[in-house]
């Protein structure tokens, strides 16, 4: 079997798998999270309020009555700090992917979105998308080079810009008291999410080992060359 039908079919193993994982109307989770998010934005911002108050009236008691412009001051920072807050809590939205994004693009965004999705999935899928992460360096080094339309880069893409990302919004969609359910093969959602993340890591793993071969064989041949040029005593082979 090539390196390249080999590919291919572990690309196509892992669609199967992400195909496993449920479909489930995302609304109510994403206004959720929607809503938890807000919360805690809001919870901050009236701690923040609550301690610029207490020192305003402390600033007062000892020093002494801090005025109308201090009123005006005290109003102001308040503000600031709430503009802060708000946008220091703003994540920048990952881009959609788009059949025309460059490859090392393609990369980068997978990237962004392990990163922030990892500490929202189980400990064993975690350590799965920790794998993943590791890999990307070299397949963005590689992608890089590598034509748009070429077949390996079209897999890569594939599995990068869509599927390993949908099957992690598959799962996010899941209501969590479902996730641990077994279907009529004794799996979970959580074990569906594990087994389709190292379906994508065997076949990040075999398309690295693709986009490295050209280097590999100008090694061995540069390799072959030395062997042939130099005798074992170090003297030059005649011409």
């Amino acid at each position: 079997m090539t390196a390249d039908s080999r590919v291919h079919r572990v690309v196509a193993r892992f669609d199967e798998a992400n195909a496993r994982i449920p479909r489930v109307t995302a609304a109510r989770q994403g206004f959720s999270r929607t809503t938890t998010a807000w919360a805690k934005r809001i919870a901050a911002l009236a701690m923040a309020f609550v301690g610029l108050l207490v020192a305003t009236v402390a600033f007062g008691l000892i020093v002494g009555p801090i005025g109308l412009g201090g009123v005006f001051t005290v109003v102001l920072l308040g503000i600031i700090v709430a503009g802060l807050m708000l946008y220091a809590g703003r994540e920048k939205p990952i881009v959609d992917y788009r059949e025309d994004m460059p490859n090392k693009a393609v990369v980068e965004r997978l990237g962004t979105l392990l990163t922030r999705k990892r500490t929202a999935l189980p400990a064993p899928a975690a350590s799965r998308i920790d794998a993943i992460s590791a890999q990307l360096p070299l397949l963005e080094s590689r992608l890089s080079e590598t034509q748009l339309l070429d077949p390996l880069a079209q897999d890569a893409r594939r599995l990068m810009g869509k599927h390993l990302p949908e099957l992690i919004e598959r799962y996010e969609r899941v209501p969590a008291p479902y996730r641990r359910e077994r279907d009529a093969e004794g799996l979970s959602v959580d074990d569906r999410l594990v087994q389709g993340l190292d379906a994508a890591k065997t076949a990040l793993d075999d398309l690295g080992r693709k986009l490295a071969r050209e280097d590999v064989d100008a090694f061995q041949t540069q390799g072959r060359f030395i062997e042939s040029r130099y005798k074992a005593d170090g003297s030059l082979e005649s011409d």
